[in-house]
């Protein structure tokens, strides 16, 4: 099992990204799109939208896993419905 560093894009897409500590960040995971959001040592404690088995999967093919955290794109709604105003 894997600890991560996980990195959260900055749009409003909800992007995450999941990297194994002992691989490399892709190359695509940069500021101002992309913002570290720390360590994930426990993957079943994941953020909503993380997937253990397709972690895995992601990791084997890509050497990262990219998932969508729903969570983030609903608090960027409300952010946003509130500026609106």
């Amino acid at each position: 099992m894997y600890a991560y560093n996980l990195f959260r894009s900055t749009g409003p897409d909800g992007l995450s990204c999941a990297v194994p500590e002992e691989r490399s960040v892709p190359p695509f995971v940069v500021g101002p799109h992309w913002r570290f959001e720390g360590r994930l040592e426990n993957p079943r404690a994941g953020p909503l939208g993380f997937d253990r088995q397709a972690a895995a999967t992601g990791v084997r093919f890509n050497g990262f896993y990219l998932f969508a955290s729903f969570q983030e794109v609903a608090r960027h709604r409300e952010t946003r419905g509130s500026s609106d105003s």
